[in-house]
């Protein structure tokens, strides 16, 4: 199941265990999260209103692996740098 965009992993996955349905048929085998290696700081670092939870920051601590895309758009320390923080939060 793909989820286009910023989305709130939770409820997706939550699906496959509460949902008679689904679970007769389909079961989560992990969770992988697209990261725009280029943009995902700013989306970290996006204020959110108070009891909002930032959704990037969600994706990246919910997934079973995270998988960096436009990594020849940014310099190499930023890279590392975007590394860094990705691993801090999961």
């Amino acid at each position: 199941i793909e989820t286009t965009g910023m989305a709130d992993p939770a409820p997706v996955a939550q699906t496959f265990f509460v949902d008679e349905r689904t679970t007769a048929f389909a079961r989560l085998d992990g969770i992988v999260t697209l990261i725009d290696a280029k943009h995902i700081e700013r989306a970290l670092d996006q204020e959110k209103a108070e009891g909002a939870e930032n959704e990037a920051v969600e994706q990246v601590a919910f997934a079973d692996r995270l998988l960096l895309n436009k990594t020849d758009l940014v310099k190499p320390e930023d890279l590392d740098r975007v590394e860094k923080r990705l691993k801090s939060i999961n």
